[in-house]
């Protein structure tokens, strides 16, 4: 009788698990010492017109331009439809005046371009890179109006710094920074209008945006009037002048209440983490287990390409290993297992990402949570490959 190969030790579980299972990266973990209630004193029925309404919108802007050091002469609004909204809005006001430059290397940054080119039909530059690169800014011409992500939120691939952007640019920066904002040092003087929601590092609730625009991000809007129809939702002038109000936190449309006070509780949670020092420390501890995790393994590594553009918030990988044939059927049934012991829910990659896995790390989910699941994730990954050994 010939010999036969020993059967595969069996993946055995691990013992601890994460308070905490949350990971998705949108909507993100709550902050950790979230309970409902700490909305109790939300301002609900009644009118965001109303005193206390004001109040708290405007408490929520100023607010968080106290932890993110946005200059004192940039204006805040919160705007409808989350970052999407915010993003869209300053397309539609501020392009179109000279020529653009569209950057993307991921997919929020290719459906911008999308709109640009497809929608509003500007002459446009398109530069893109592939999932885990990112174009190279010294090769952008900042004489453009240019338009890119910060944190490629589905790559998990950032800009390093902003040294590349001039600061006697002629033409506008529009950045969504989703993912970054609040996790990352943003340069403010090289940045004309900023986006990001709620939903993201801080763990608000979905549908509301903020848009952050420079003194020259101003000035365009109250010189240059788009050839396109704007709706009431993206009108941010009126009779060529700025609409304060909105920045003061006189919204377009009604915001929740609810939601308000969610993000309001966030902010102060923010605060006594130590601003915004102390939620960068958070992210990048957290993602450092993960980047220490694959770098003392040879089957699952970084999509990111250069360590230097590493998301510290938005973490992807990709399994390495040759054994594996079908990459996403694999990273879905890794996600799965590891979904359904209840260790990290959504988990998987975004469907237009290359086969793998997404896991958040930005400030609100604790360091002993992902150090408590990445057993679990060597656990799910021995056990997918025993599946093909038995299925071979």
């Amino acid at each position: 009788m010939a010999n036969q190969a020993p059967a595969a030790r069996p993946a055995t579980k691990p013992v601890d698990v994460p308070s905490n299972p949350r990971f998705s990266s949108g909507p993100c973990a709550k902050i950790p010492t979230f309970t409902l209630d700490k909305l109790s004193d939300a301002a609900l029925g009644r009118s965001h017109r109303a005193a206390i309404g004001k109040t708290k919108l405007k408490d929520a802007i100023e607010t968080t331009r106290e932890i993110l050091g946005i200059p004192a002469d940039y204006r805040i609004g919160i705007v409808p439809a989350s970052d999407t909204g915010a993003v869209e809005m300053a397309m539609w006001n501020l392009l179109g005046e000279r020529k653009a430059t569209m950057v993307a290397w991921e997919s929020f940054g290719a459906g911008w371009v999308t709109d640009v080119v497809k929608q509003l039909k500007i002459d446009a530059e398109v530069k893109t890179a592939d999932y885990g690169e990112i174009v190279d800014f010294a090769e952008v011409d900042f004489n453009t109006d240019v338009t890119f992500t910060w944190n490629g939120t589905t790559s998990g691939v950032r800009v390093p710094n902003g040294d590349a952007i001039p600061a006697d640019r002629e033409g506008l920066t529009i950045c969504d920074a989703t993912s970054a904002a609040f996790a990352m040092d943003l340069p403010w003087d090289k940045l004309d209008v900023t986006t990001f929601s709620w939903q993201k590092v801080l763990g608000g609730e979905a549908a509301h945006g903020m848009l952050v625009l420079s003194p020259r991000a101003v000035e365009r809007l109250e010189n240059y009037t788009p050839a396109w129809p704007l709706p009431k939702i993206f009108r941010l002038t009126k009779g060529g002048k700025l609409i304060e109000g909105v920045f003061v936190g006189e919204t377009i449309n009604t915001p929740s209440m609810l939601a308000v006070e969610d993000y309001l509780v966030a902010l102060d949670w923010a605060k006594s983490v130590g601003g915004l020092k102390g939620l960068i420390a958070r992210a990048d501890a957290n993602a450092k287990a993960i980047f220490d995790f694959c770098e003392a393994r040879d089957w699952i590594d970084n999509l990111a390409a250069d360590p230097a553009t590493r998301s510290n918030t938005s973490v992807c990988l990709k399994f390495t290993d040759a054994r594996i044939t079908d990459g996403a059927a694999f990273a879905k049934a890794v996600a799965k297992r590891l979904g359904d012991e209840n260790v990290a829910l959504d988990v998987g990659a975004y469907r237009d990402a290359p086969p793998g896995l997404r896991i958040w790390c930005g400030g609100t989910v604790e360091t002993s949570d992902i150090e408590a699941m990445l057993p679990w994730l060597e656990w799910a990954f021995e056990a997918e490959i025993e599946a093909l050994s038995e299925a071979a």
